[in-house]
């Protein structure tokens, strides 16, 4: 069966949650929106993953850049500023009884409408916002994973804006299925030019002769886990660029993995088919990995 970036622990714990909703603090089971609700109609919101570290959300303020960014890009006033989402964030993992190997869903949406439309002005308001907080570990990847180049391609920013976190993630679903289609556990998507771009929920890295290379970030989300490796090399001193190459210097690649909140970095064994490297994770990403874990410990609150 096919694994993915996404896949975790089950944790029993999860079925008595307490979820954050408008200012309330709500039981799994009692944690509904309304069907007016724009997220529901129309994907209209923006939203964060963060990991809980030793009672420290890792790198909260760069997340919530990005999520302030973002709503600013969509007119979504979110009704709070950027100390009380950090105070429902933690008032949310305090009632769980939370303070490690937790995964963070952060939700703002333009709250509910009138009747079902794309017109923003029949929205009722307030802003819709929700916390869900879970005991989260990602499950072991022996093996690395295994990549598939998808048809879909991400688009421009005159189309759908792909740096944006929106609620609107059909693209990448589609890419997703792709994957699925094909075997693989994740699927690798183009940019508009056949560069390289992004994978449908991570962001994508290959090595080569001991040099770090990822896509341009025009065309994805520029991932928070993407910044800090970047961060990291340019630290260490390892040769790190975000530039354009194509599937052929990828299927050529020493090493290869992916990054994101949830999982970190994680190893890529295989892409189309063919094999990456002798060993998952390769020597640059268990070097990565472990320079990564120390920046959490030192970038959290």
């Amino acid at each position: 069966m096919a694994k993915g970036t996404h896949d975790y622990v089950e944790d029993g714990r999860n079925e008595q949650i307490l979820v954050y909703m408008n200012g309330d603090l709500v039981p799994r089971g009692e944690a509904v929106v309304s069907v007016f609700d724009s997220g529901f109609l129309l994907g209209d919101g923006v939203w964060e993953g963060l990991r809980l570290h030793e009672g420290r959300f890792a790198f909260l303020d760069r997340h919530l850049d990005r999520l302030e960014e973002g709503a600013k890009t969509l007119a979504l006033d979110i009704g709070m500023d950027r100390q009380e989402l950090t105070e429902a964030l933690h008032r949310t993992v305090e009632a769980n009884g939370m303070t490690d190997g937790v995964h963070v869903r952060l939700m703002v949406t333009r709250g509910p409408k009138r009747s079902p439309s794309q017109d923003p002005r029949l929205n009722l308001g307030p802003s819709t916002v929700v916390i869900i907080a879970e005991h989260k570990v990602a499950a072991k990847q022996d093996g690395g994973l295994s990549v598939a180049t998808s048809h879909v391609r991400r688009g421009r920013p005159d189309v759908q804006d792909p740096g944006i976190n929106s609620h609107s993630k059909l693209n990448c679903v589609l890419a997703m299925v792709d994957a699925i289609e094909m075997g693989a556990d994740e699927a690798l998507m183009l940019d508009p030019h056949g560069f390289v771009s992004t994978c449908n929920a991570t962001n994508f890295f290959v090595v080569r002769s001991g040099e770090v290379w990822t896509s341009t970030g025009r065309y994805c989300l520029k991932g928070v886990t993407r910044g800090v490796v970047l961060d990291i090399c340019a630290k260490a001193g390892i040769p790190a660029s975000e530039k354009d190459f194509s599937l052929t210097e990828v299927y050529g690649a020493d090493e290869a993995f992916v990054t994101g909140t949830f999982g970190g970095l994680t190893p890529v064994s295989s892409v189309d088919g063919r094999g990456i490297g002798n060993a998952w994770p390769g020597p640059m990403t268990s070097r990565l990995t472990g320079l990564y874990q120390e920046k959490i410990r030192s970038e959290g609150r």
